[in-house]
């Protein structure tokens, strides 16, 4: 059984294009980056992609032969959303993004994966819904650093791209760029007199281990000796 385990980024020629024997997936499975699959000539391969490729419509693959194949998305039950007027689109996008719902969006309509929950809330909120089976390709997100054959970056690392901004800008981040050897002495007295002596020498060696008090390993181990007087 042949093996697909590379995307090609370069264009091809529109003949090489068109005789590649093509992989028609579903946007779940396009999403896989390990999966058993059968061509749409009828043979199976195996597809061992690097972790977080999210394929789409038109990307070429390599075998591990040499071979060609194309991607086709595959037509999938998906809810058609339309409006009367812009401000009900608009809203519908807001509550599905806050939901953290995969759309691909068009000009007047917004498209998701079939969904009964949310099908409901839609026609609630005034939007027109309708099934049908089409193809399915979402937007993969705002935050976006690179591009992958011409599309955005997958979903999951805009997602961590955009949780690291946020985190950044409300405190929640450890800036492991500088020496954290703080002078100022902080007393954790019940009088509240904050002057102990906070000399913890972070300790940013590559001993990766969860050696930070802080809930959470962030690849250093963080050595906070406090000496409280």
């Amino acid at each position: 059984m042949r093996t697909i385990d590379k995307r090609l980024n370069a264009k091809l020629a529109p003949v090489l294009v068109k005789r590649a024997p093509t992989l028609t997936l579903a946007y779940d499975e396009r999403c896989k980056s390990r999966l058993a699959a059968r061509l749409d000539t009828g043979e199976d391969v195996g597809v061992v992609l690097p972790r977080g490729t999210v394929l789409r419509d038109g990307d070429m693959l390599v075998a591990d032969d040499g071979g060609l194949v194309r991607v086709i998305a595959a037509a999938q039950s998906v809810l058609r959303v339309r409006a009367h007027n812009r401000l009900t689109l608009t809203r519908a996008a807001y509550h599905l993004g806050n939901r953290h719902t995969p759309v691909e969006v068009g000009v007047d309509e917004l498209k998701l994966e079939a969904d009964p929950v949310l099908e409901d809330m839609l026609k609630r909120l005034g939007a027109q819904v309708e099934r049908a089976e089409l193809p399915f390709q979402p937007e993969s997100g705002a935050y976006g650093g690179g591009h992958r054959h011409g599309h955005d970056a997958t979903f999951a690392e805009d997602y961590a791209l955009a949780q690291r901004v946020y985190d950044e800008h409300h405190g929640h981040s450890h800036d492991h760029g500088h020496s954290h050897d703080h002078g100022h002495a902080h007393d954790h007295a019940h009088g509240h007199d904050h002057s102990h002596d906070h000399k913890h020498p972070h300790d940013h060696g590559d001993d990766h281990e969860c050696g930070h008090d802080h809930g959470h390993c962030d690849g250093h181990a963080h050595d906070h000796s406090h000496e409280h007087r």
